[in-house]
């Protein structure tokens, strides 16, 4: 058995926003190429990402959000569907098809298939709110793949850590009211989307970081943050949303995470699940826009993930 697996779908590549958006098919083909550069997908269970079921996605968003975004699917060329969000004719697929990675690698993950899996979709999904498409994000895909987690294994208390350069506020907005999933967030702030910075609720753990955090400052909020919260919240399943746009080079933000920090952090959480919840982990990629420091990034994570030395 593979300990890890990698789920994608090509139509995840169709999605195009256009030449000159920064979450772009390439990000994808990055990744994509490196992990095949480097053998490492040769080493990993790969996986086709199934369609979600509408039932699976309602777990998380209001219906008449569901049908809205079905209905205003074009058959061709591009429509607004958020200030910085566009929708094309293989945008509504791909959406379904991230969500399902996510609640395939579930599935799989508890039917003993692998351990850990790193979903390579997009559209990301950490801003999208329950009823409300933003920053890119179509439907929540680390928030529906948790809720399914509860929902069909009766999972008493999963964990959802989310390291990108942007606060996510989608998934902050689903689980806010429900104490049985533990939100830790490192973002940079202020910075989009400038909300939820604050919470006063204690299984919602905020990290904010200040312009040019550092290596430095992300292993103290690991040690005072994040670390106890697991401890104490004691999750049966660990789920990442991992996006790598803090690094140094990415041109979204203005910090300063370098690409063995991706290492680190994971290694972290790995160590975690293992004594947690198995070693029971679903990551799923959000934010990266510099495609070489993506590339990198991502590598370092699947590394970890796997359980190999980092590069």
């Amino acid at each position: 058995m593979n300990r890890t697996a990698l789920i994608h779908h090509p139509v995840c590549h169709l999605h195009d926003m256009g030449d000159d958006h920064p979450e772009s098919p390439k990000r994808l083909e990055a990744i994509l190429n490196r992990l095949d550069e480097t053998g490492l997908s040769q080493q990993m269970t790969l996986q086709d990402a199934r369609l979600a079921r509408k039932e699976e996605i309602l777990l998380v968003h209001h219906p008449i959000y569901v049908e809205q975004v079905e209905r205003i699917s074009p058959s061709h060329g591009l429509i607004q569907a958020d200030p910085d969000t566009l929708m094309g004719p293989y945008t509504w697929e791909a959406s379904y098809r991230a969500v399902g990675a996510g609640v395939q690698a579930v599935d799989e993950i508890m039917a003993g298939l692998y351990k850990t899996a790193f979903c390579a979709i997009r559209p990301p999904g950490h801003h999208a709110e329950p009823a409300t498409t933003m920053g890119f994000c179509f439907f929540n895909n680390i928030a529906v793949a948790a809720a399914h987690a509860i929902a069909r294994y009766g999972l008493k208390r999963v964990a959802i850590v989310d390291f990108d350069v942007h606060q996510c506020n989608g998934t902050i907005e689903a689980f806010q009211d429900r104490p049985e999933v533990l939100v830790c967030s490192s973002f940079q702030h202020p910075f989009y989307p400038n909300s939820h910075w604050q919470s006063e609720h204690p299984h919602i753990v905020l990290t904010p970081q200040v312009t040019f955090g550092t290596s430095e400052d992300l292993r103290n909020d690991w040690e005072n943050k994040w670390k106890p919260a697991l401890l104490n919240h004691q999750p049966e399943m660990l789920f990442i949303s991992a996006g790598f746009d803090a690094h140094t080079l990415d041109p979204m933000g203005q910090m300063n995470w370098q690409t063995k920090d991706y290492y680190w952090i994971t290694e972290q959480l790995v160590q975690v699940a293992d004594e947690l919840c198995q070693g029971r982990i679903v990551s799923m990629l959000e934010g990266g826009y510099h495609l070489k420091a993506l590339a990198d990034s991502a590598e370092q994570h699947v590394r970890a993930l796997m359980k190999l030395p980092g590069g």
